[in-house]
């Protein structure tokens, strides 16, 4: 059974529904890009997506080990090259509560930072920069 399903609306601008959810994303082309920006567009949804997995994995490990990294939040931007156009690099901030995490808490979120679904889905040749702030 597939994912999800896309519907071109015109104007450089997509629908996007998880079939499970019924939850549905608009993209919309940059305006660097011909577009008019009014949402995600695809490359934004991929460089957000990497972040966003890597806080579900570390939320996952988190209940797993019995620590909290309720309240985190992050700050996601994406570079892109010109030639050939793609995204080039992706920088990531994450911003933790302060919950004294311990050296093996903090070991396990570096960890998962790295080797998350996403981050091993990219190409190597795009440059990951993850900055964690406890």
């Amino acid at each position: 059974m597939p994912t999800s399903t896309l519907k071109y609306l015109g104007n450089l601008r997509t629908e996007l529904t998880h079939l499970q959810s019924g939850q549905v994303v608009i993209t919309d082309a940059p305006t660097d890009n011909n577009g008019k920006g009014e949402a995600f567009s695809p490359t934004d949804l991929m460089s957000t997506s990497l972040c966003a997995c890597m806080i579900t994995i570390m939320g996952v490990a988190a209940q797993t080990h019995g620590f909290s990294i309720d309240g985190a939040t992050a700050e996601i931007t994406k570079i892109m090259s010109a030639n050939p156009r793609k995204v080039s690099e992706i920088q990531i901030e994450i911003i933790f509560p302060k919950n004294n995490y311990s050296d093996k808490e903090r070991k396990i979120i570096e960890h998962i930072a790295n080797t998350c679904p996403v981050a091993l889905s990219l190409h190597p040749d795009l440059k990951q920069n993850v900055k964690l702030l406890f």
